[in-house]
């Protein structure tokens, strides 16, 4: 599927705008099929701007996995995303219009789901494997992702597609056309652009 374009599709945040201005990295939001690495990518810039990270997914799933009400989970985002410097990592449309508008930069991980499915295996391998604990005493369970309709795999499936066709129509709506988007579809791509920041 080729991929869509609109006018805000860039690569390079230390592109100055038609102004001469350099794009505002001040409230950063990541996006992206589940497994393609935003949360890694989240700390990573929050390292290298010196900013807060706010992981969504930690607002959202309770202990035993239960999921939060929309309403409070909402209220715990515009909570968490008052400050003036911060990155965050989580698609989540029940709460796009209180992120994407404090938001100054969206970066959208774009990758081939070839490339999401493995970086997603290998993922769920090591957790299930180490039974690393995620929020709240969570931990994934292999045979959810392996064996079940819970699984991951089939929700970036799902997803990835869909995703494509409605970012961009989000993005056309004015209450965001404040956002500098950087789209990024490759871990090449997402590397260099990393470099960049880091010399900015």
């Amino acid at each position: 599927m080729a991929a869509l374009e609109f006018p805000n599709d860039v690569t390079d945040s230390q592109n100055p705008d038609t102004e001469g201005h350099l794009p505002n990295t001040d409230r950063v939001v990541l996006i992206g099929t589940t497994g393609a690495g935003k949360t890694t990518m989240a700390m990573r810039i929050a390292r290298v701007l010196d900013m807060a990270h706010v992981e969504f997914d930690a607002l959202w799933h309770g202990p035993n996995w239960t999921e939060t009400p929309d309403d409070v989970f909402r209220e715990r985002l515009r909570l968490e995303l008052q400050g003036d410097r911060w990155v965050g990592d989580g698609n989540y449309s029940v709460a796009r219009d209180i992120v994407w508008s404090k938001a100054t930069m969206l970066v959208w991980l774009d990758y081939r789901i070839q490339v999401v499915l493995w970086r997603l295996f290998w993922r769920t391998l090591r957790r299930g494997i180490l039974r690393e604990q995620l929020w709240h005493g969570n931990t994934e369970r292999l045979r959810w992702q392996f064996l079940s309709r819970k699984s991951l795999f089939l929700w970036a499936l799902q997803s990835h597609w869909r995703r494509r066709r409605t970012i961009p129509r989000a993005l056309a709506h004015p209450d965001y056309a404040h956002l500098h988007l950087v789209r990024l579809r490759s871990p090449r791509e997402t590397r260099e652009w990393l470099l960049t920041l880091r010399q900015g």
